[in-house]
């Protein structure tokens, strides 16, 4: 494992881009849109049936949850500053704790985004159906379109990071227009009526609170979507910090106002059954039935946001795992400003894995490594959050702002509950399978540091 001591040399490193046409450019707009994008992917359409059976104490889950996701994304506004370097959580768990705890940051991220990628896929799927009825019903075609959603951002990745910008802005445009039209529209038809008990389950408030936040945790997966860009956004000390707590906070605007709009407009018992909330509110405030297309349409465009971000983050961190020696060599490769190995790697293994659940899906593996990525995305939060509590109590001149330091320990502190949260939210299951895939990834760390240990051997030879 590499000396910490070491470690404040590295983090000063020359910039990892030269001068050119596709440096740098993510400014303040376009990683704000980084961050709100990759927050709401589809998920927001089904949240609201989704806790409507514990009643209106979910919004206060959701006030809670918001809290500590404020909270985290603070905190990787402060590492950012610190290390403003490509690479998140893996950047910043190497400069605590050493090559093996960056390495975990940095393997169980990469797992998380080309699973998760499959999965947006397949959801995005269910949407299109709707909008090309010829679709459903079609095993061959469903895939295709599977498939086809997943390699549209992949090109758009590789064609440079100036065209990621330009699509994640358009797409978190188009997708929230439809979502502001419920969450804010939607208040000039609230009608409190429809907004059924305050508890609506024999628990306690606490054990509401509790059980409404499980389903709502993961809501926030993707705060750290700026930090793990930062070697492409312009003035990064600056910039990833304020992109990724206005990211976050207009991502829980949405959340909360949206579910409340839906509470509001449709009536609970309605809602509790409901298998698209956001169609029935359309169709309530405006009668008709031409909710459902819009949904579908913002839907798409959502998860197509999303799967455009997701692809550009999966590459990027096991491209600053690559410079270090911890990744195989190929994901270094970077052109356009795009780790063009990262993403080529990723899009191939989630493809693969959406062709196999397409193939032999009966089986349940599909749905096991979705549950897997539950916990293995709140991995790099904890390892995260450590580092800032440890860089805090280390009394690192370089590192701490003296003044500050009550406040950051406070909101370190509040992370890292958060972060432990998630990670008990994810179920017994998530954590066992997810334990085995991050154990997994200690025999590519032995065979990634031997070669690292050699190559420097050679060298000093």
């Amino acid at each position: 494992m590499t000396s910490t001591a070491t470690l404040p040399a590295e983090a000063a490193a020359p910039p990892e881009q030269g001068p050119g046409p596709h440096a740098r450019r993510f400014g303040l707009p376009i990683a704000t849109c980084l961050v709100m994008g990759n927050i709401i992917g589809g998920g927001i359409f089904l949240l609201p049936a989704s806790v409507a059976p514990f009643g209106t104490i979910s919004l206060v889950a959701f006030g809670v949850l918001t809290a500590g996701a404020i909270a985290l994304a603070l905190v990787f506004g402060r590492l950012s500053q610190r290390l403003p370097q490509t690479g998140g959580p893996y950047v910043y768990a190497r400069a605590a704790f050493g090559d093996f705890a960056g390495f975990l940051a940095a393997w169980s991220y990469w797992i998380t985004a080309w699973v998760s990628n499959a999965a947006l896929a397949v959801a995005a799927v269910g949407y299109l159906t709707v909008l090309f009825p010829a679709i459903g019903g079609h095993k061959a075609a469903m895939c295709l379109a599977a498939l086809a959603v997943q390699w549209l951002p992949a090109l758009a990745n590789l064609a440079g990071t100036r065209y990621v910008g330009a699509v994640q802005l358009v797409a978190t445009v188009l997708k929230f227009a439809p979502l502001l039209l419920v969450a804010v529209g939607g208040l000039f038809f609230f009608d409190p009526a429809n907004l059924g008990p305050f508890r609506a389950t024999d628990q306690s408030p606490v054990g509401a609170v509790s059980a409404a936040a499980a389903i709502l945790l993961f809501s926030y997966l993707g705060v750290e979507s700026a930090a793990v860009s930062a070697g492409e956004v312009r003035d990064p000390a600056r910039n990833v910090g304020r992109a990724t707590i206005l990211g976050t906070a207009g991502a829980a605007a949405v959340y909360l106002l949206g579910t409340l709009a839906v509470f509001g407009l449709v009536p609970h018992d309605e809602l509790v059954a409901s298998e698209a909330p956001f169609t029935d509110a359309v169709n309530a405030m405006f009668g008709g039935t031409w909710g459902g297309t819009l949904v579908a349409c913002a839907a798409v465009i959502s998860m197509l946001g999303a799967l455009n971000g997701w692809t550009l983050l999966s590459a990027q961190t096991p491209y600053a795992a690559a410079r270090d020696g911890l990744f195989p060599k190929v994901f270094e490769t970077k052109k356009r400003g795009v780790p063009v190995a990262g993403v080529l790697v990723t899009v191939v293994l989630a493809s693969g894995l959406t062709v196999y659940n397409d193939t032999a899906g009966s089986d349940g593996v599909f749905e096991i490594l979705v549950l897997v990525t539950t916990f293995t995305a709140t991995v790099p939060y904890l390892l995260s959050t450590a580092a800032q509590i440890y860089f805090l109590l280390s009394g690192q001149s370089e590192r701490v702002h003296r003044g500050r330091l009550v406040r950051d320990g406070v909101l370190a502190g509040l992370a890292f509950g958060f972060s432990m949260w998630l990670v008990a939210g994810s179920g017994y299951a998530a954590v066992y399978q997810g334990v085995l895939f991050l154990f997994a990834g200690v025999l590519v760390y032995a065979a990634m540091s031997a070669r690292k240990h050699r190559a420097g051997h050679r060298a000093a030879a």
